[in-house]
């Protein structure tokens, strides 16, 4: 658990705004925070804008087109937190956990060495090659680049990244709860929870899925408050926003409205080349295959700053990763492009 962590959850009880100055004064007379903790991305300019990093009691959304590298970027800002010295609890409905670990080699050899580390392909070979009947991870990597020192950087922060392999007919809100609780005693820290993703929560009884993307996003909502954590949760675009040439913007979650209320951050991911202005691309062919080289992530909701806010990443999707030195985007963007190939 942070240093100076606020103690400032969710009460039934009612209290005089002179209360809340009085245990304000009290937390900073005593060298403690008076504002709830802020968890890092990894990413520099996303944090600037968030004002550090997700917040404890938020719940932050991220959204996109089906491919553009969601649960990479999840996993990724986890991979930053706990690897920064905090801790993250990853539900995941799409994924086993050998798979994420795979991709946190990649990822880890990529952040050593750059585009020559070993590439996602090369580690899952490594490690389903039955030819080879002994060895560490360490061992198997070994004649690779940065294989071995990758997953010697995973093992630093191993104990405090937990998967739990979630199933969208089971896993519902109260066990979200429980494997909180289950990461703050075993890590000692509140963690940062992934859900990966929000429609696949399972909601008993509740046959339409507006009815259970409301429940869920609603519940996702009350546990970060109650349990003091920031909750970063994907979520499904609908065949809308899908579209060829079509900008996925909130509205194009794919649920109820309930998603764009509930929210306190919520990024969008879009290819770079699909929302670009059409003048971008008729005007210098060189364009097109630069673009595809990126992603567009935006701040479409932040309820502590800024928002409309777009910054471009370069995919790694090779190794699993985005490079984080994310930027401004100095091309002009457009909601949907009439214009595709």
């Amino acid at each position: 658990m942070p240093a100076g962590w606020f103690h400032g959850g969710v009460t039934d009880e009612l209290r005089s705004l002179s209360q809340v100055m009085r245990d304000a004064d009290g937390l900073l007379a005593a060298g403690r925070r008076a504002t709830a903790w802020a968890w890092p991305t990894g990413f520099p300019l996303l944090d600037t804008y968030l004002g550090g990093g997700i917040r404890a009691g938020e719940l932050c959304l991220l959204g996109g087109p089906q491919g553009l590298g969601k649960t990479t970027f999840a996993l990724q800002v986890a991979r930053n937190v706990a690897r920064s010295g905090g801790a993250c609890a990853m539900l995941s409905y799409e994924h086993d956990a050998t798979t994420l670990l795979e991709r946190l080699v990649a990822l880890e050899a990529g952040e050593m060495l750059g585009v020559d580390g070993v590439p996602l392909r090369r580690v899952r070979e490594a490690l389903e090659d039955l030819s080879v009947t002994s060895g560490s991870m360490e061992d198997r990597l070994s004649l690779t680049l940065g294989g071995a020192e990758a997953v010697s950087e995973v093992r630093t922060y191993a104990d405090r990244l937990l998967l739990h392999r979630s199933l969208g007919s089971v896993t519902d809100l109260d066990a979200v709860r429980e494997v909180i609780r289950d990461t703050i005693d075993r890590t000692e820290r509140r963690p940062l929870v992934v859900v990966d993703y929000l429609q696949k929560v399972f909601v008993a009884g509740t046959p339409l899925e507006d009815e259970r993307v409301t429940v869920v996003v609603e519940g996702l909502k009350d546990i970060a408050l109650d349990l003091e954590v920031p909750v970063l949760a994907i979520v499904a675009a609908d065949k809308e926003g899908l579209a060829p040439g079509r900008r996925v913007r909130v509205h194009h979650l794919r649920g109820s409205s309930a998603l764009a209320y509930e929210a306190d951050v919520v990024l969008m991911l879009n290819d770079k080349y699909d929302i670009v202005a059409r003048h971008h691309l008729l005007y210098d062919a060189g364009n097109a295959d630069r673009f595809r080289k990126y992603v567009i992530l935006s701040l479409e909701k932040n309820r502590s700053g800024m928002d409309r806010i777009d910054m471009q990443l370069r995919k790694r999707f090779d190794q699993a990763r985005y490079e984080t030195d994310a930027v401004a985007v100095d091309e002009q963007l457009l909601d949907d492009r009439v214009f595709t190939e």
